[in-house]
């Protein structure tokens, strides 16, 4: 597009252009109050981005208020491009998580990709090395060519840029419904390790300083991410190809070491990531924290198309480019550094005291715009919010057991279900090895990285059962931080802190607004209770196709510190001989259970109630016993209830088998979803301690005959079976459903 083709101010307002960028008439009026005037095409494409949802929070910000942001170990709280946390020896623990859902829906390759880059240029943005990548998935139900191509694109698009950058893909969760059919989701989450002294904000400080633009040229991929991330999507929504961006791991394996090292040099001031709304996000953000501005010459931005225009280079969200202000007169050494890792670094503008954020164009001012208008000053909506019809009802229902002809039968059916199934098909496509410190690897409660030099170890995950959130937005909103903190808890550490990817529907519509406010309250207690602050995170809404929208799914990203390697436990039984115990009882708890689905083919009901108060103090009990030594495993019972816990335990390949005695109605007792209960084993030794710390119930032992037995009180036999089999069905459930032709 050349300039000539751009409508002019009068244009724009005559003929409502606006609007196709996403600003509404009430929002147009308050730019041209702000500006004084009309604006021209490249200052409204600025505005629609960063008065976008995406880059605004404008319809969540009301809702993110809500949650504990501070705590005695948080370092750097929401606002920077990611979170940090002390982990004690003047060192700290860098994370974020965000969504790149849109963009995968309609290029899931590229799309997934680079939602894997952004979220590594916010981490080293701060001046932390990557350590380590997680990731959390939604698809339809793998029945669809369709859900199938999206699934294995996604996935290798995630595999394809982690593996090549070099950073181990360590942990994450997949799961399976109709609800996702249209709209998957992609939330990508990377922890950094960092010292104190080396802790970087992107802040543009100082008069007369230079901004300097670095890594690979701008090019006209991604142009309207950051509008197309804010609108639902529908039957024209592939011709939004263009939006999604084009990631180079290996570009941004250069970028991060180079910006690393000049992270250690004292000319760098401020550094920030060019992620949603590029150049625009980077500059305005980068001034109006600093309450400075900036001038930028937009004829020295290194460009990889012909004839671009200030609209398409302010607008590019091309990927593996980072804005950097450098004291004035030492861009040279800046320069220096990029130049050894064959990077670009062009001096594009400078820092100013006037809060305007300038762009020049070929001798000509092209945008004059206050920082803080795009910044911090971006409208907010109070959105209305109605309780849905259909929660009423689910309140209102009775609890009920669904009815099971074949335990053994059921207990088969499901592990094989995609959600609960082997997630083997997708981390062995990732190196989740690479730097070798990877402890604990895919496959147990959370994945566990040791952080050389110490006796220290980090173990983290990500976490959601957005069915229960659809049947109770605020219980199972606790539910999710809950069960963050009990994977960590059953790995050997103690919850540092979250960060959060808020994935909704259409704020707009007030049932859906509900549900985000419904949820934001369930996690802020539950945060609270648990110690585990909100560190930062990412919103992403209007997760709808054709105006249906996606279960609400906040996804928990958490990490906890282990303190001594020696804590570190994981969730597979170890030796013959060993007792097997659980901590907390059962209730007939169905609503959004595995169960429900299997058996009836949908949700309803309520969700598992949780008592946070009983949460924190058998997470407290169990963390205890472990640092005593006393544990030999410990795995959380979650999705399927105690027979899949049991059943998961035993999937080790080392021969081990369970024979156990439960108590109860037999429906009930495998497969209830009740909350905060834990299956551990213990050698006999230590029974009598581990009983008096943790409040515990015996229920049965190792075994060495490759078995899993599991029988009533009164001696009837419920499940019988060789674990090879119940294995088999586990880990070939995903494969066999891709290779199926249906």
């Amino acid at each position: 597009m050349s300039l000539l083709l751009e409508p002019n101010p009068e244009q724009i307002k005559a003929e409502k252009v606006y609007q196709q960028m996403g600003i509404s008439d009430e929002e147009f009026a308050m730019v041209e109050s702000i500006l004084g005037r009309l604006p021209n095409y490249t200052e409204t494409g600025i505005f629609s981005v960063m008065w976008s949802e995406h880059c605004s929070y404008k319809n969540s910000k009301p809702v993110l208020k809500k949650f504990p942001v501070t705590g005695e170990h948080v370092l750097q709280g929401p606002g920077e491009g990611a979170g940090i946390v002390d982990i004690g020896d003047n060192q700290a623990v860098v994370f974020k998580i965000e969504s790149h859902n849109h963009p995968t829906a309609v290029e899931p390759y590229q799309g997934a990709a680079t939602g894997v880059g952004g979220i590594i240029r916010d981490v080293f943005s701060m001046g932390a090395r990557p350590i380590a990548l997680l990731n959390s998935l939604r698809f339809g139900e793998l029945k669809s060519p369709r859900v199938k191509y999206l699934f294995e694109e996604a996935v290798a698009g995630i595999a394809g840029y982690g593996n090549c950058i070099g950073i181990p893909t360590v942990g994450g969760e997949v799961q399976f419904d109709d609800s996702y059919e249209g709209n998957p989701l992609v939330n990508a989450m990377c922890v950094g390790l960092i010292d104190h002294k080396d802790i970087k904000k992107g802040q543009a400080k100082g008069l007369g300083n230079t901004v300097m633009y670095v890594g690979a040229k701008t090019g006209r991929d991604g142009i309207h991410g950051a509008t197309f991330a804010s609108e639902e999507l529908n039957e024209k929504s592939d011709e939004k190809r263009p939006a999604v961006q084009v990631g180079d791991p290996f570009m941004e394996k250069l970028l991060l070491e180079a910006c690393l090292e000049v992270i250690q040099n004292d000319a760098l001031v401020g550094i920030q990531d060019m992620g949603a709304a590029g150049l625009t996000s980077s500059s305005a953000e980068m001034a109006s924290k600093a309450g400075s501005g900036i001038e930028m010459n937009l004829d020295l931005i290194p460009q990889r198309e012909y004839g671009m225009t200030p609209y398409e280079m302010m607008l590019s969200e091309s990927q593996e480019r980072m804005l950097l202000v450098i004291e004035k007169g030492r861009e040279h050494e800046i320069e220096a550094i990029f130049a050894k890792y064959e990077l670009e670094a062009v001096s594009v503008g400078t820092v100013t005291d006037d809060k305007m954020l300038r762009l020049v164009h070929r001798g000509e001012v092209v945008g004059e715009i206050p920082v803080d208008a795009l910044a911090e000053e971006a409208p907010v909506y109070h959105k209305p919010s109605a309780e849905p019809a259909y929660f009423r009802a689910f309140q209102q229902m009775e609890e009920t057991v669904p009815q099971v002809a074949d335990l053994e039968e059921t207990l088969v059916n499901l592990l094989k279900q995609p959600t609960i199934a082997s997630k083997e098909w997708v981390y062995n496509q990732y190196d989740y090895m690479v730097r070798t410190n990877t402890v604990v690897a895919p496959g147990s409660d959370a994945a566990v990285l040791r952080i050389r030099g110490t006796k220290k170890a980090l173990a983290m995950t990500t976490d959601c059962n957005s069915r229960y959130l659809y049947l109770d937005p605020e219980t199972g909103g606790k539910i999710a931080v809950a069960e963050a903190a009990r994977n960590i808890v059953c790995s050997g550490g103690t919850p540092l802190a979250i960060t959060d990817c808020l994935n909704f529907g259409n704020p707009e519509k007030p049932e859906i607004f509900w549900q985000l406010e419904k949820a934001a309250d369930g996690m802020s207690e539950a945060c609270r209770v648990l110690h585990a602050p909100v560190i930062g995170g990412n919103v992403s809404l209007y997760n709808e196709t054709n105006g249906t929208a996606i279960y609400p799914t906040p996804v928990i990203g958490m990490v906890g510190l282990i303190e001594d390697t020696d804590y570190i436990t994981t969730q597979h039984f170890k030796e013959a001989g060993d007792l097997i115990y659980v901590m907390g009882e059962t209730k007939p708890e169905f609503g959004g259970s595995e169960l429900q689905k299997l058996v009836y083919g949908e949700i309803y009901g309520k969700a598992p109630a949780l008592d946070l108060a009983v949460e924190k103090e058998r997470m407290d009990r169990l963390s205890k016993a472990i640092r005593e030594g006393l544990v030999q495993s410990a795995h959380d019972a979650a999705e399927g209830g105690l027979s899949v816990a049991l059943a998961e335990s035993a999937f080790s390949r080392n021969g081990l088998g369970a024979e156990v005695e439960l108590s109860g109605d037999a429906v009930t007792a495998l497969f209830s979803e009740t909350q905060s209960r834990y299956v551990m084993t213990v050698r006999p030794e230590h029974q009598g301690r581990f009983e008096e710390i943790t409040d515990s119930v015996k229920i049965g032992r190792v075994t060495d005959d490759g078995k899993l037995t599991i029988r009533g009180s009164q001696g009837e036999q419920w499940v019988d079976t060789s674990i090879e089999k119940l294995e088999a069905a586990w880990r070939g459930a995903i494969p066999c459903l891709l290779k199926s032709k249906d």
